[in-house]
């Protein structure tokens, strides 16, 4: 039952896990943050776990092992983390998706929601931060040539959700609108 109290059918069991994808700067981090207050859930940011785990930086496992290398520690994260038992919320790094595995994992272990922005909005939350490693240069080429490389990468989520426009609280409720009725 919903919050009206009407019956609400099952289209597809979800496990515990809602998992936020999306390019950087679309604003996974701040949403995952209410989404797991809102849900009394933990949250888990991908790229935090990473640099616990490895005790490094993002930026210097980029510099010491390439992308590929980080990719590679990425996955075995976030197998790792949708396969704990407790329920979360989970914010993925923006390029977690490039991986055909990853993305089997996240559909087949959680309610995969796709926050996307426009590139001038992606530009202004991003554009001061220095920690980004794609986006060392001219940081609106990176952007734009990144959102083209991309450009359909997230098309397998179960829910896209444009946060141009939006508050975090309204990027919320929309995406508990939508894991309610799934539910």
């Amino acid at each position: 039952m919903n919050e009206k109290g009407e019956t609400v059918t099952m289209e597809r069991q979800y496990s515990n896990k809602l998992v936020l994808i999306g390019f950087m700067g679309t604003g996974k981090s701040t949403v995952s943050k209410l989404l797991s207050e809102q849900l009394g859930w933990k949250r888990v940011d991908g790229d935090e776990e990473i640099e616990r785990l490895e005790k490094k930086l993002i930026s210097e496992i980029f510099a010491s092992d390439g992308e590929a290398g980080f990719r590679l520690i990425e996955t075995k994260v976030l197998d790792m983390i949708l396969s704990d038992e407790e329920p979360a919320v989970v914010a993925t790094g923006g390029g977690a998706v490039l991986s055909e595995t990853n993305r089997q994992l996240m559909l087949s272990k959680g309610f995969v929601v796709a926050l996307k922005a426009s590139p001038e909005q992606i530009l202004a939350r991003v554009n001061a931060d220095t920690a980004r490693p794609l986006l060392q240069g001219n940081a609106e080429e990176r952007v734009n040539a990144l959102l083209e490389q991309r450009k359909n990468v997230y098309d397998f989520a179960h829910l896209t959700v444009d946060t141009t426009a939006m508050t975090a609280s309204e990027v919320v409720s929309s995406i508990m609108k939508q894991w309610n009725t799934k539910q």
